[in-house]
């Protein structure tokens, strides 16, 4: 995955973490994602997560799929290794990777479209199997990469860049995954960084699989009809020599520091969100009372955010199937590949 290198200068004074580095060691390449593009922030949540947590960046594995969120990647950590998997196969790829060497710490990156329409199997049976990894979604109810068409997370009534308003109702990542049985799930807002930092260390410090799903705006499909300025009219008015967008320069959307329980965040296309945080008294080890209240919050047109469900008693898939406490990378082919004897054995038992 290409992108532009940051010139290697940093201020001398600049705090180092357990391990004696710098926030700059944990960063990477310069982001071509458009400006203001709220993923960008959530990408600086994770700088800011991993350094604190002092997490060595030679022993993490970033993995994304297809989409503007997986291009995040590149963006942080670049001394890590990597892996870009094709449109919405990153959990089975995160899987296969974590079965071979549990030793890594897993982050896997995607988005609405990645994960909640081709890769919805997929992310449901990672969840399933409570792969030990973090799982944030960069929601933005569109497929930014291909002009922005509605996601599978887009809300009835969001009106698309040509004005066009959606009718499929949406998929709520957050209630599938508690459905499903995950062991960890939050939710949270890209400019909210004062919440999105903790959640993102509670996640990587959990064990089993951390499914954080990130509410962040896309700034650039928020044209609309009439305007003599916008996309389509353009397209039908003008005679196109090469294929090319213009994408105006936008402010990131950030949320003020308020002691609400209910904030209100206004959007570049002049609509709103409301994002509700949970109670000081909110149980977050209650799975039915935390669909309860994503769903009450959904009745009042909030977004519920915060740590919305964790089990403490949580197994991974290694304790699931009793695999080495080694990792396999790690194994001699003698025990990979005990022979024939070993194998039929093994056959026997399924006989």
């Amino acid at each position: 995955m290409t992108s532009i290198a940051k010139p290697p200068v940093r201020h001398p004074s600049l705090r180092t973490n357990a391990l004696g580095l710098t926030i700059r060691d944990y960063e990477g390449g310069m982001s071509t994602l458009c400006a203001g593009c709220g993923h960008d922030s959530v990408t600086a949540a994770l700088v800011q997560a991993a350094w604190e947590l002092a997490l060595p960046p030679h022993r993490a594995a970033k993995m994304s799929g297809i989409g503007c969120s997986s291009k995040t990647t590149a963006y942080f950590m670049k001394q890590s290794h990597g892996f870009n998997s094709v449109h919405g196969r990153m959990p089975s790829v995160t899987t296969g990777a974590a079965a071979a060497n549990r030793e890594l710490t897993y982050i896997g990156i995607s988005g609405d479209g990645d994960s909640l329409s081709i890769g919805l199997g997929q992310m449901a049976h990672a969840i399933r199997r409570n792969v030990n990894m973090l799982y944030v979604i960069d929601n933005n109810g569109v497929y930014g990469l291909t002009k922005g068409q509605f996601s599978a997370s887009a809300d009835i009534g969001s009106k698309s860049k040509r004005g066009e308003p959606n009718e499929q109702p949406p998929i709520d990542p957050v209630l599938m995954a508690l459905a499903i049985g995950a062991t960890f799930v939050a939710r949270s807002f890209s400019g909210d960084k004062k919440q999105l930092v903790p959640i993102l260390k509670a996640g990587l410090s959990h064990h089993g699989l951390a499914l954080i799903d990130v509410i962040s705006p896309c700034v650039t499909f928020n044209d609309h009809d009439g305007s003599t300025k916008s996309y389509r009219y353009t397209r039908e008015h003008d005679l196109e020599v090469v294929q090319a967008d213009y994408v105006p320069i936008v402010a990131e959307i950030t949320l003020p520091d308020s002691e609400s329980e209910v904030r209100t965040v206004q959007m570049h296309d002049g609509s709103a969100i409301r994002l509700r945080t949970t109670a000081p008294d909110y149980d977050p080890t209650d799975r039915a009372s935390a669909v309860a209240h994503i769903r009450a919050c959904q009745v009042r047109g909030e977004i519920a955010t915060g740590l919305l469900f964790v089990d403490g008693e949580s197994h991974d898939m290694h304790d699931r199937l009793k695999t080495p406490e080694s990792a396999l990378v790690d194994l001699p082919f003698s025990q990979l590949c005990p022979g024939a004897k070993a194998l039929d054995s093994l056959m026997n038992r399924y006989r």
